[in-house]
């Protein structure tokens, strides 16, 4: 498919800076979830990229990493302009990406619109993914409308945010309608519990919030103007530098350790009072942690899933994953039941499915451990 011409004032901005701590050992440091390839030999991030080429050209997307992970980004994204691969000097949640994401793009053009997009997420039917993103870009080009895209539950999960949804909205006079459905967003809640979510998901008033935000440029300075004046500052700051990258970089090692640590969640998108939420009905998975993996690879009669030479006796629903390059030799289970193992050249792992969220404190202990921080 190729590129409209109409699309030179579409971006978009992919997140991907995250650690994917869940994922070790396969996740580290410098090569997180986002930068491996799981099920194929494309990396999510590459995948993410592709899912949006068709709608906006190659120069028109920017890449927010950091410094750990830039120089494998580069090498990922060879097709993507040297200066739009962009690294923050640390991690300071999502509403300083997006801040500096809208700087990007309000030097590039003061009327552009842009997607925000995490870079590893899984979604398998990329074109109604793009026909949602699409119709996205379109309202978010006609007001001053925030466009939330929010993902119909499969199930009453615990792991995700919630939007409540309020009346379905009309066409604009003089729009042409869209195949995506648009809601108006009530409120955004918590992960709420087992009951609650069930509760969310007979209702059908409600969609899991999977992070990905449609809005014009002056929509969202608007919004840091008047949520969040310091990024609002810091947004004209770096909008001045940001079609120079060493002056970019040189003000953003200065200004960033000092920039207020929050999620845009908290920031913007719970205090808005114009966000609207478009239905994705499309099939999507964000990969929290490895249980998640039982979701795409197909299971045996005993129900486990594996990427491995894998034999057994007695061994049912669990997750196998070998990934190691050197010296892989058969992995043998007897009796291991709902269990995630996972090998690597320098590292194994062994958990319960239902406690595979605490990965996440392993490494967090293995990076205060002098011995094993090599690992991380």
């Amino acid at each position: 498919m190729k590129v409209k011409p109409d699309t030179k004032d579409r971006f978009v901005i992919i997140m991907a800076g995250g650690r994917g701590e869940r994922f070790w050992p396969l996740s580290r440091e410098k090569m997180p979830k986002q930068l491996l390839a799981l099920f194929g030999k494309k990396s999510f991030l590459q995948e993410a990229v592709e899912r949006v080429l068709p709608l906006v050209p190659a120069k028109n997307i920017f890449v927010i990493t950091n410094e750990a992970q830039l120089p494998e980004v580069r090498k990922q994204l060879p097709n993507i302009p040297k200066a739009n691969l962009v690294a923050e000097p640390v991690g300071r949640d999502t509403c300083a990406a997006v801040t500096l994401g809208a700087a990007l793009v309000g030097a590039r053009s003061t009327t552009g619109v842009m997607a925000v997009l995490p870079a590893d997420h899984v979604i398998p039917d990329e074109k109604k993914f793009q026909q949602v993103l699409s119709d996205a870009f379109d309202v978010a080009s006609q007001g001053q409308a925030i466009v939330t895209i929010g993902i119909k539950p499969t199930e009453p999960a615990t792991g995700y945010g919630y939007i409540h949804t309020g009346a379905e909205l009309p066409t604009p006079t003089g729009a042409k309608k869209t195949k995506t459905t648009f809601f108006k967003a009530e409120r955004f809640v918590e992960k709420p519990n087992f009951e609650t979510a069930l509760g969310y998901v007979n209702s059908g008033q409600y969609r899991w919030n999977a992070g990905m935000f449609v809005w014009s440029f002056i929509t969202i300075t608007n919004g840091l103007e008047k949520h969040q004046p310091e990024m609002f500052a810091a947004c004209q700051r770096w909008f001045k530098v940001a079609n120079n990258p060493a002056k970019l970089a040189k003000v953003l090692a200065k200004e960033y350790p000092d920039i207020k640590k929050i999620s845009i969640d908290f920031a913007l998108m719970e205090k808005a009072q114009n966000v609207i939420v478009a239905d994705g009905a499309f099939e999507w998975d964000d990969l929290g942690a490895w249980n998640a993996l039982a979701r795409h690879l197909k299971a045996d009669a005993e129900g486990n899933c594996a990427v491995a030479d894998f034999i057994h006796v007695d061994a049912a629903r669990n997750i196998i994953y070998d990934a190691r390059t050197k010296n892989s030799t058969p992995i043998a289970v007897v009796g291991l039941r709902d269990s995630i193992l996972v090998q690597t050249d320098d590292a194994v792992l062994l958990a319960h499915k239902s406690q595979a969220q605490k990965v996440k404190e392993l490494v967090r202990k293995l990076g205060e451990d002098t011995r094993l921080k090599k690992l991380v």
